[in-house]
């Protein structure tokens, strides 16, 4: 049986973003987002224990066997770093394991749109990277993150569970806290902050009320915060916000959310046909006054339309707009850009005006 350091290396040259070892199964790779299973034999569950366990402290194993579930990152010199869940499955031990590539990806590598550098410069606000897991949303709050550091002088607080990738002290000040080791829960370290001095906070996900009402704090009292949702859209985002707290307590939450929301950009990856690999899908809300009159109004349903009135000279983008481009330039196909989209009668009748434009161009 191969080590976890081996099969580790063989993800990173199939170009694997993830690897799973379960027990009856071969060790299995997501390459750009299809499963693909090693030639070799399935695993026992005692070689699923054996590579799972290989990595893990001794505390960990500890909690592991109480929980019976881990979350954790750990890096392998001179090959990458990697965020594992572990689990039980069928009374053995299983894991999910996610390459973390030691260099941060720049923001315009990864297809974001100009806009984003200027949001990330605000000097106060919630700017939220929201979609489905797996869809880069904690890739592009590094990259955020990575560019502030390489260009301005602040304090950077990031609240991860795991820790990612690891931001060196450059021109900021960077802290990263990890849940469990460095901090009880997303809540109380968002809370800490406060008394932190940050002037940028990251939190890698806003899982809850308190998380959700402290961050919307700190954006209030004169801090920029970047956080992750697993939403897809931006009128879905907003929504979800509002709904985790009671119905008493909502409006005052709207009127917090219209003042200090200053984008959202909801994700997607979607398999290439030009070459191997994912685009990306994007779609951007950048709140005008309309916008945050509708949140304070609790009219969210007529987002969408204010944000396709609002587009010009605002940088926003619809999901579907940004699949048509990507069809367009010959990026993606239709099948692909109509699995990606939440809305595809409207897609349908995209792509359908688009090929009557490029007829009648003929």
């Amino acid at each position: 049986m191969m080590t976890l350091p081996q099969l580790l290396k063989a993800m990173l040259e199939h170009k694997a973003s993830d690897m799973h070892v379960t027990s009856g199964s071969p060790p299995t790779f997501r390459v750009h987002g299809n499963i693909l299973k090693a030639k070799t034999g399935g695993l026992t569950p005692a070689d699923t224990k054996e590579l799972c366990y290989a990595v893990l402290t001794d505390a960990q194993k500890a909690k592991f066997e109480e929980d019976r579930q881990l979350d954790f990152s750990f890096g392998i010199r001179d090959l990458a770093r990697f965020r594992a869940n572990i689990f039980y499955q069928r009374g053995a031990v299983a894991g999910a394991f996610r390459h973390i590539p030691f260099e941060i990806p720049k923001m315009q590598t990864l297809g974001l749109p100009p806009i984003m550098e200027q949001l990330m410069r605000k000097p106060r606000g919630l700017v939220l990277a929201t979609g489905a897991t797996g869809s880069g949303k904690s890739t592009t709050l590094a990259a955020m993150v990575d560019a502030l550091n390489a260009t301005e002088q602040k304090h950077i607080i990031t609240i991860e569970d795991p820790i990612e990738y690891i931001h060196s002290h450059r021109g900021c000040l960077v802290n990263q806290r990890e849940i469990g080791q460095d901090a009880p829960t997303f809540g109380l370290a968002l809370r800490a902050a406060l008394r932190e001095d940050p002037d940028v906070v990251m939190v890698g996900e806003m899982r809850d009320k308190e998380t959700i009402e402290t961050a919307l704090t700190l954006a209030e009292t004169g801090h920029l915060v970047l956080s992750t949702l697993h939403t897809n859209s931006a009128y879905q985002s907003v929504t979800r916000m509002i709904q985790v707290f009671p119905a008493d307590y909502q409006d005052q939450i709207r009127l917090q959310l219209s003042m200090v929301l200053e984008g959202i950009i909801s994700q997607a990856l979607v398999e290439r046909r030009d070459r191997p690999g994912r685009a990306l899908a994007y779609e951007l809300m950048i709140p005008n006054a309309s916008i945050r009159n509708l949140i304070r109004e609790n009219k969210l349903y007529q987002i969408p339309s204010a944000m396709l009135i609002g587009q010009d000279n605002s940088g926003m983008k619809m999901m579907n707009q940004s699949l048509v481009e990507l069809v367009q330039r010959g990026s993606i196909s239709v099948d692909s850009a109509l699995a990606a989209s939440s809305e595809q009668d409207e897609l349908i009748k995209a792509l359908s005006n688009l090929q009557r434009g490029s007829r009648a161009f003929g």
